[in-house]
């Protein structure tokens, strides 16, 4: 089984200029990766309906993959020794990531859709990066130990897991400061138990949009609402932020107000997901949901 834990991470000043130069560092990295792959498109396409007969066959150049591109960042650290400061993992995992978005780009999802073309990361929009592997016991008296960054304070406000082992940690920076997502796995674990289908222990729901969702008892669940109640204080920070000259310090301020208030919404929904959630497993042992794709068929997801 594969789960997730956040915690609000407390750095200091000499990390946070870490982390701020790792993420710099790695969306010029990404973008550059990116821009090879579409180089390389551009170079090596030919259309059959508008070629010429008569032209020269340039020669081709080798298409730069995940291992190319993993290969070629010593060629990177090289050029430019900055990139030294950075974990190696850490650096491989951006090369993942552009790897994975040209895939999503290709190839179509579960659902036979394919994603739009991948984008060039402007400033401050490469707002994580990956540790691939860590150490088990990297979490010792609230503070989690980060290769080359050092020993960071956390805020642990529930304890890992018996059993679950550290998988990946991802660093990221939101609104409101940094934190720091555990992938925990636990093999023995099973996603779907052995569970016996009664009228006991099943549970169906229907989401709806009068009301956030209805259940086989009968009972209703309101929709709570909590963007509708922040849009006066989300109309005076914008208001603010539409008065100030745009890239000046005040600016930036505002910016992170609007960001900050944003969060406190999305914060506010995640934690009555969950909490609704967790009511939802107390009264049964299975949920069923109705899905929306086929609604009309009635057929029920678990």
């Amino acid at each position: 089984m594969r789960t997730a834990y956040q915690y609000k991470l407390k750095p200091s000043k000499d990390q946070i200029a870490t982390i701020e130069l790792w993420l710099e560092l790695l969306r010029r990295q990404y973008n550059y990766r990116l821009g090879e792959r579409f180089s390389w498109c551009e170079e090596n396409r030919c259309p059959v309906n508008a070629s010429p007969f008569i032209t020269p066959i340039p020669q081709l150049t080798d298409n730069p993959d995940y291992y190319s591109q993993k290969k070629d960042l010593v060629n990177t650290k090289d050029k430019f020794p900055e990139y030294k400061l950075i974990h190696s993992q850490v650096l491989q995992d951006c090369i993942k990531r552009v790897k994975l978005a040209f895939d999503r780009w290709f190839k179509a999802d579960k659902n036979g859709q394919k994603l739009g073309k991948p984008r060039f990361k402007k400033k401050n929009r490469y707002r994580s990066f990956t540790y691939p592997q860590i150490k088990h016991n990297c979490i010792v008296n609230q503070r989690i130990d980060l290769p080359k960054i050092g020993s960071v304070k956390l805020i642990q406000h529930r304890p890992l897991p018996e059993g679950f082992q550290i998988k990946t940690v991802t660093i990221s920076r939101k609104a409101d400061g940094y934190y720091v997502t555990l992938s925990l796995e636990d093999k023995s674990v099973p996603y779907f138990p052995d569970v016996k289908l009664t009228t006991e222990n099943t549970l169906g729901i229907d989401m709806g949009l009068k009301d956030f969702l209805v259940t086989s008892n009968g009972e209703s669940v309101p929709i709570p609402q909590y963007y509708r109640s922040s849009q006066k204080r989300l109309r005076t920070l914008q208001k603010r932020l539409s008065r100030k000259k745009k890239g000046s310090n005040r600016w930036l301020k505002a910016v992170k107000a609007v960001g900050k208030q944003h969060k406190k919404v999305a914060d506010k929904r995640k934690d009555f997901n969950f909490k609704t959630a967790n009511e939802l497993l107390s009264k049964a042992d299975v949920i069923a949901h109705v899905d929306a794709e086929r609604r009309a068929g009635g057929k029920l997801k678990y």
